[in-house]
């Protein structure tokens, strides 16, 4: 061999290796490398968010349920995040694709199970963006913050559209879940006539301390029954194996405060509801009890799903829902970027979850029904002055 094939030789398996190393560095730092590329580079003191919504404009509302009768129950749900940044802290309205994401994604997978249970009312809002969750920066917390009075301003907006007397179930997913818990804490836990009408909170894939049930829900406690209503229902899950994501559900996470702030869930014990047991208990359910996971990406909210039953077994340790490997590949969390801090695109507890929310609805529905049979309260007495007593003259005289 020359010496000039040598050389190009070695220059190309330099070159080839270098490579090599690049692509493999890459692939170590990739979501280091897609949080720089998420980072609005601007502090939060300094930014202008998007321009607000109207809640009394449909237009604000991805879904905006119509009632058949008095007594259909009107379900909140509040999506988790579908917009990863970029450009904003947090998203704009008619950002197209995390709209698309909810329609397509989150509302035939998360928000459909309680579609049987009531009427969806499913609002947009300037949602964090996924980058303002995979750190814990004070422009990120802020950012929370911000999406939260958008969800809260869309909750007044349903409760006076739907009325006082109709039955209500609360649900929240991922970010959503973390503003939901918040709506139970400063609206319906204060509200002693909206916590009777409320059927179940539902915070799933969000951390909720249990030491909120001792302040701020004091009046709004965990379910611990399948029978129970007025109550608080949460789970976040995760493989035994998946070491990364149970560190950020049990350490790297925040949640609410009783002062309303946000702080780090690591030491504060967080409430796990089995949804095979449809309660908070520590008992290993089997897979015998799964009553079924269903992947619905693209389906319409009229479409009856074929649910996957018997997938997984789960048991809650350290106030996390510890699952078995799914069986099907279609209940299996992709791989894809930030994973660990997504939704996954499929609801592993499908049936479960519309089976408790139909049951829990029903409930709550027949317990109002009941208590309006009864007699009203007496109003508050009122203070009568003394008069002063006159005889009536003794007519006999005459």
């Amino acid at each position: 061999m020359s010496s000039i094939r040598i050389a190009r030789w070695i220059v190309v398996t330099v070159i080839t290796a270098a490579i090599l190393l690049l692509m493999l560095a890459m692939w170590l730092l990739r979501e280091q490398i897609f949080q720089t590329f998420q980072d609005p580079g601007e502090p939060y003191q300094t930014y202008t968010p998007p321009e607000a919504p109207d809640y009394a404009d449909a237009s604000a509302w991805y879904l905006q349920g119509q009632f058949d009768d008095d007594t259909t129950p009107a379900v909140f749900f509040v999506h988790p995040t579908t917009y990863s940044g970029g450009a904003e802290w947090n998203a704009k309205l008619d950002k197209d694709t995390a709209n698309d994401r909810v329609e397509e994604v989150i509302i035939p997978n998360y928000a459909a199970p309680f579609a049987v249970s009531g009427s969806l009312f499913v609002p947009r809002y300037r949602q964090a963006s996924l980058y303002s969750f995979m750190n814990n920066r004070e422009d990120s917390v802020l950012a929370r913050h911000f999406a939260y009075h958008d969800v809260e301003a869309a909750f007044r907006q349903f409760l006076q559209d739907v009325g006082d007397d109709r039955p209500i179930i609360l649900v929240g997913v991922g970010q959503g879940g973390l503003h939901a818990l918040r709506l139970g804490m400063d609206v319906v836990a204060p509200d002693e006539a909206l916590t009777a009408r409320l059927a179940v909170a539902y915070i799933l894939e969000a951390p909720v301390p249990l030491d909120l049930f001792e302040g701020p829900l004091a009046d709004l406690p965990a379910c611990d029954t399948p029978e129970d209503v007025r109550c608080v229902y949460a789970f976040s899950y995760a493989e035994e194996d998946e070491t990364r994501r149970l560190r950020i559900l049990t350490e790297r996470s925040m949640s609410w405060t009783e002062q309303r702030d946000l702080d780090f869930v690591e030491e504060r014990r967080l409430l796990c509801t089995n949804p095979l047991l449809a309660a908070p208990s520590n008992q290993y359910a089997s897979a015998r009890m799964h009553r079924g996971g269903a992947s619905t990406t693209g389906f319409s909210l009229d479409a009856t799903p074929a649910p996957l039953p018997m997938q997984t077994g789960a048991q809650c340790t350290d106030g996390i829902l510890l699952i078995e490997r799914p069986q099907s590949p279609l209940l299996r969390r992709p791989s894809r970027i930030a994973e660990d801090f997504l939704i996954a695109p499929f609801n592993l507890f499908y049936e479960d979850l519309r089976l408790d929310a139909a049951r829990r609805s029903l409930i709550v529905s027949t317990i109002l029904q009941e208590e309006r049979r009864w007699a009203p309260p007496f109003e508050d007495p009122e203070s009568v002055e003394d008069a002063p007593v006159i005889p009536i003259p003794d007519r006999r005289r005459f």
